[in-house]
């Protein structure tokens, strides 16, 4: 991988990472399309190392303020004191599921799951079920029910998000796209929804990438050219999976999911008439 593909799947990892379009995905796609080949699971899995960054830099009072509650609680025997240290242990609670089921299917999501079938389908069926969310979302505003900020967020919501976040195992499915449309589901506002899928993904992500990085460091870092090339692909996905946050969270505000569901089936559509014409190859 040259300095300009690294930089060019870094931009594109970091834009999609935090949209509910997948960035495993694009990162099967992009280049797919101009005829590069497939970086691997491994080069995702440690250039989300800079999405991770953005979050830390975004949610970083959030961040700091969880932290010290939750070491705060531990070190006094009061774990679950207030919210930020209850909400530090929701976080973990809630990575335990994409922590065990990755490990047992490791090697089918790196290799079976990487088909472009499978990624078409996942992009299609998520766009349905973020469908479903919309309308139980118009359905509670119809009857009045109001939908619950972060501070209302309980020990079940982060569990059934948790569980849901193991769909993002699934290249297509999409880590913000799960886990965004069981908030919904939850009774949790957009931007809410939005927000605690970001914490959410911190441990997941830091564990995914930090693992890999150790696990394939030979051939991720056995020259320095594969070392400057995962350096500027970090990089570029910092800096454009902060912009991505700062816009989904401005956006959600007061706009729906559809526009994604378009996109998500548009997508789908594509790459399954591109398969079918033989522009793509499948693996």
């Amino acid at each position: 991988m040259d300095l300009l593909e690294a930089v060019v799947l870094g931009i594109v990892q970091g834009l999609t990472e935090f949209l509910p379009i997948s960035s495993s995905a694009h990162l099967r796609i992009v280049p797919a399309l101009l005829g590069w080949n497939d970086p691997g699971a491994a080069f995702t899995a440690v250039v989300q190392i800079g999405t991770l960054v953005a979050v830390l830099a975004y949610f970083r009072r959030d961040i700091v303020r969880i932290g010290i509650a939750w070491t705060r609680g531990l070190i006094a025997g009061r774990p679950l004191a207030d919210f930020d240290a209850k909400m530090g242990w929701m976080m973990i609670a809630g990575t335990v599921p994409i922590v065990v089921v990755g490990l047992l299917f490791k090697d089918t999501v790196e290799t079976t799951l990487r088909s472009l079938y499978v990624v078409a389908g996942a992009l299609i069926a998520l766009a349905l079920l973020l469908v479903a969310a919309e309308e139980y979302m118009r359905w509670r505003v119809k009857r009045h029910l109001r939908n619950r900020e972060l501070e209302e967020i309980t020990w079940a919501d982060a569990i059934g998000i948790g569980l849901a976040q193991t769909m993002a195992l699934v290249p297509g499915s999409s880590r913000s796209g799960v886990t965004i449309t069981a908030g919904l589901f939850a009774g949790l506002s957009r931007a809410t929804a939005a927000r605690f899928s970001f914490l959410l993904s911190l441990p997941s992500v830091l564990a995914a990438g930090v693992y890999q990085l150790f696990a394939a460091r030979a051939e991720l870092l056995g020259s320095e050219e594969n070392a400057i090339a995962i350096a500027a692909a970090t990089l570029a996905a910092f800096i454009s999976g902060y912009a991505s946050i700062a816009w989904l969270l401005y956006y959600l505000r007061t706009h729906t999911t559809y526009i994604f569901v378009a996109y998500r089936l548009l997508l789908g559509g594509l790459i399954l008439y591109w398969l079918s014409t033989g522009s793509l190859a499948a693996y």
